[in-house]
């Protein structure tokens, strides 16, 4: 077994602490990657606090990693020593499914195991993510990271920048289209860059009249404050596309007004209570509302070339891994622009 630092979480309340953990010995089609940075996703804070159940402690998050290749299996053919790559939020799934084979194993009718808190094939072997300074995946399920590009702005493409890129081609969103991005985090961030770059016409619709000019930086064309009746009024029947990237509690009918007579509205958020949808939100005018979940491997390996070819990357505040319970405080205040990213050398202090 190899020996890897780690930081966890030993129960719902506590802070997380160091750690020592063993991963598998490296198998003729794995990949050991020596783990450079991992961003912070909203999701590592829900499953540290148990907030969606479930939780096995000890538990070690991070699913937005990119480190450097330090070994590699007998039969690897996709990396050598010294690669930069790349996992994201899953390291494996049944391989045979439908979804599977058609290059969806996110949605895995079978068995999809999550790079943390999730159980291996086996069904008994846990899985610990990247807050941790080794870790041994297929390379079937490893990404390749172009060298020319800041690592540590790459490491949230790896959940934030897939979960965003997935519908927007899956939607064909491009230029013509008028877009809303509900909500400027993490998510939102990346869902203005990525559709701003296919040509689409982008509004955030925030409650934070401050974030305004941050979201014109970012590439949207246009701004509203979704807490003014009078902007709320001139917004209705606007957009072809929403994407709602919001995990708090809101409400979704006020944002389907907003859609125009077959619209599109895209969840991406996952808020921890059931939310009402009025029928006539949608009757009306033929409206949808869908869900999308993160990208399969081929489309996440899609979504890297095509930010390195559009220099479009992650807007980060690097932190040293000492820092991380800090780190939960601010990002539940919204106190980051726009991603927390651990630079995991920290941990060899």
């Amino acid at each position: 077994m190899i020996p890897a630092k780690a930081y966890a979480a030993f129960d719902a309340t506590s802070p997380l602490a160091p750690h020592t953990l063993e991963r598998r010995e490296v198998g003729e089609f794995d990949v050991q990657i020596e783990i450079l940075f991992c961003g912070v996703c909203h999701s590592d804070l829900h499953q540290a606090r148990n907030e969606w159940g479930g939780s096995m402690y000890p538990l070690v998050p991070g699913h937005e990693i990119v480190g450097r290749v330090s070994k590699v299996g007998t039969k690897v053919s996709k990396f050598k020593e010294g690669d930069f790559a790349g996992i994201g939020c899953f390291v494996d799934s049944c391989r045979e499914c439908h979804s599977c084979k058609e290059g969806l194993e996110q949605y895995c009718e079978v068995h999809n195991v999550g790079t943390y808190n999730s159980y291996e094939l086996d069904n008994k072997t846990i899985t610990y993510g990247g807050y941790s300074s080794q870790i041994v995946v297929d390379e079937k399920y490893t990404l390749k990271v172009s060298e020319n590009m800041d690592l540590s702005r790459v490491a949230p493409l790896l959940c934030a920048g897939i979960t965003t890129y997935s519908p927007i081609m899956q939607w064909n969103i491009e230029a013509g289209h008028r877009v809303g991005i509900v909500g400027l985090g993490g998510l939102g961030h990346m869902a203005v860059k990525i559709a701003a770059s296919k040509g689409a016409d982008v509004t955030v619709l925030s409650t934070s009249p401050s974030k305004k000019q941050d979201a014109l930086d970012l590439g949207a064309h246009n701004f509203a404050v979704t807490k003014d009746p009078e902007e709320l009024n001139k917004l209705r029947n606007s957009f072809d596309f929403i994407i709602d990237t919001v995990s708090a509690p809101h409400d979704y009918n006020l944002y389907l007004s907003m859609l125009r007579r077959d619209g599109t509205m895209i969840l991406l958020g996952a808020p921890p209570e059931p939310s009402t949808v009025a029928g006539f939100s949608l009757i009306a005018r033929r409206k949808r509302l869908v869900g999308s979940m993160i990208g399969g491997i081929a489309e996440t390996q899609e979504m890297l070339d095509y930010c390195a070819a559009h220099n479009i990357l992650s807007d980060v505040e690097v932190i040293p891994i000492q820092e991380i319970n800090t780190a939960y405080e601010r990002m539940l205040k919204s106190d980051v622009k726009y991603r927390f990213v651990i630079d995991m050398a920290s941990l060899k202090e």
